[in-house]
């Protein structure tokens, strides 16, 4: 169920809540694994992740399958992202090429240009919104 709501909130835009579910959903699951091996190291800049990862061979299953759902999304999202790209290059280069990409802009930008949208960006948008929200 996370799975579904981080790609409808990535691809609508908000990428930042997106990323913020996620990281929150994993350092809840690996909270008790935090605070018994990595304590002491300040977060910011992987260092969290690095600490984990010098004690992967001692943390809990709960954290170790957070951390697989964490990377499977993040590979679900590269490839609706690409898909959608891909599909909707000419769309993106003639009627977004002034839209500076992030925070859901582009997808903004070609749902505001519907109507000159081709089939096969919009079957994009739809395979890839419409089944995650």
């Amino acid at each position: 169920m996370i799975g579904v709501t981080v790609v409808a909130v990535f691809l609508s835009g908000s990428y930042a809540l997106a990323q913020g579910s996620l990281i929150e959903h994993v350092v809840n699951a690996c909270e008790k694994d935090i605070e018994n091996y990595c304590n002491q190291v300040t977060p910011g800049d992987g260092r969290l992740l690095h600490c984990m990862a010098a004690h992967e061979d001692k943390i809990s299953g709960q954290c170790v399958y957070a951390f697989y759902q964490a990377a499977s999304l993040l590979e679900q999202l590269s490839v609706a992202i690409s898909y959608i790209a891909q599909e909707c290059e000419t769309e993106i280069a003639t009627l977004c090429s002034d839209v500076e990409m992030g925070e859901g802009r582009i997808l903004a930008c070609l749902d505001e240009n519907e109507e000159d949208v081709g089939e096969s960006c919009k079957t994009a948008i739809s395979d890839t919104v419409s089944k995650s929200e």
